[in-house]
């Protein structure tokens, strides 16, 4: 359940009865959509208004006191509102969080003193006065909307993804287990300007997590317990002995994860735990990311990152895809592949067996344990984040396609993606080093991830629209 503290503004000259109608109209919408929601109460100030430096201080100290529930604050005109009270407010309450601006609309037939609203024109005072407050805010899609509207519950979802992404965002911890694969220099990243921007990352060598897993013995509780939930998750056939390594890994790694508490974790997936340890991990990562935590392979440490902020957004599991290949000639689609480690949520008839490409090279005793099946047709979002080391930032780019239902006689976790004027946005991941990986998620929540990112974080995100 989100927490969202609700601001009601009130101008002394105006009918401040509409405020008791517009709090209360509000604050049902909000505990309609599962919205816990912090405001004045009609005891506190008159109709739970805010009006004045004093109203201001006292909607201030309840938020301060519940900051560590708030994610976001609704300001909400029932009539032009106070734009000083409400940016005294915001600025007192001390709270670094999304601001969304709300205003009823007048009808045209009860625009007589005893009714007339002017949000319309308050909205404008208030935005103008957060701007010279330095105070960043969202707004709706129409300037002045009824919150029972349509308009405005999509508003609320959107605004709600956002709150969750920030908050979800600092002080984030995550891990990287193993380091990337020799080649796969694109996956490089810079933990200083993570770390600049609020999120850390606590690293395991695999030698590490192989001394912890061979203190487990086949009977410990933590692996049987393991063992029977993973085996739940993805019905493994055979491969008895490969499938009990696997709920090792998984009790290892669960571990390590509670212990640092990490939101997600990279992996080193290929090859040394082939050579070493004898299995695939891609079961152990989708099983993770089932979880939500997400698993990213190759230790893709902004990759992960990307996977986090889809999850945060949807409140769904997200994977990580290679651009991999063509669709026929139509330039608008392409094939999404990996070995492949993605949950089972978003694929057809998962299955789990042994991968395909290396079993030709560590030999096929070593390779079960990839996840394998179609994705899922329907709304998907595209997110990939870089850190920029020439401008010590982080960019990226975020855009909303549809996984189409055509077929492909391939293995692996596959899908096919339609993306309009796709290939003007293959032009800027290559002019841009992008990497080859990008994190997909079955939702559409690319307009609030890049409000996100771009308002509220100061990202460098492109956000791909054709």
């Amino acid at each position: 359940m989100e927490t969202i503290g609700l601001i009601v503004g009130n101008r002394s000259c105006f009918p401040e009865i509409l405020c008791k109608e517009g709090r209360k109209r509000i604050m049902k919408v909000l505990e309609k959509a599962g919205v816990e929601v912090i405001a004045l109460s009609e005891e506190d100030t008159r109709y739970g208004k805010v009006e004045t430096w004093q109203d201001a201080k006292k909607c201030a100290a309840l938020f301060k006191k519940h900051a560590e529930k708030i994610s976001g604050i609704i300001v909400t005109l029932p009539n032009f509102g106070d734009e000083q009270a409400i940016a005294d407010t915001l600025r007192l309450s001390g709270l670094d969080v999304p601001v969304l601006i709300h205003a009823y609309p007048d009808e045209i037939d009860k625009m007589d003193p005893p009714r007339r609203r002017d949000s319309f024109c308050g909205k404008i005072s208030v935005c103008a006065n957060l701007r010279q407050y330095g105070i960043k805010y969202s707004l709706t899609t129409n300037h002045t909307v009824f919150p029972e509207e349509k308009s405005f519950g999509q508003d609320l979802e959107r605004f709600l993804a956002i709150c969750r992404i920030i908050k979800g965002l600092k002080n984030l911890k995550i891990g990287a287990i193993g380091t990337r694969p020799n080649p796969f220099k694109t996956v490089r990243y810079s933990e200083k300007i993570l770390e600049r921007h609020g999120i850390s990352v606590d690293v395991m060598d695999l030698s590490e997590l192989f001394a912890q897993i061979n203190k487990l013995d086949d009977t410990n509780p933590q692996v049987k317990e393991n063992l029977d939930e993973f085996c739940s998750y993805i019905r493994p056939k055979g491969e008895t002995s490969a499938v009990l390594k696997m709920a090792k890994l998984i009790t290892a790694i669960k571990n390590w994860t509670l212990e640092k508490e990490l939101k997600g974790f990279a992996f080193q997936c290929w090859t040394s735990i082939q050579e070493n340890f004898g299995i695939f991990p891609c079961g152990v990562m989708s099983y993770f990311s089932h979880k939500l935590i997400p698993a990213a392979c190759e230790v893709d440490v902004t990759g992960l990152v990307s996977m986090y902020i889809l999850q945060l957004a949807s409140q769904k599991p997200s994977a990580i895809v290679d651009w991999n290949n063509n669709y026929q000639d139509n330039p608008d689609k392409t094939v999404l592949f990996h070995c492949s480690n993605f949950p089972v949520e978003i694929l057809e008839k998962p299955t789990i067996t042994h991968h395909v490409i290396l079993e030709q090279t560590v030999g096929k005793d070593k390779t079960f344990g990839a996840v394998e099946g179609k994705i899922k047709a329907g709304p998907v979002t595209f997110l990939r984040l870089s850190t920029d080391d020439s401008y010590g930032e982080i960019a990226g780019f975020v855009c909303n396609g549809v996984i189409t239902k055509d077929e492909l006689k391939t293995f692996g976790g596959v899908g096919v993606a339609k993306i309009d004027g796709l290939q003007d946005l293959l032009k800027l991941i290559c002019e841009s080093g992008f990497e080859h990986h990008v994190a997909i998620n079955l939702s559409n929540t690319s307009e609030a991830i890049h409000e996100a990112l771009v308002k509220y974080k100061n990202w460098d995100i492109y956000y791909h629209e054709a």
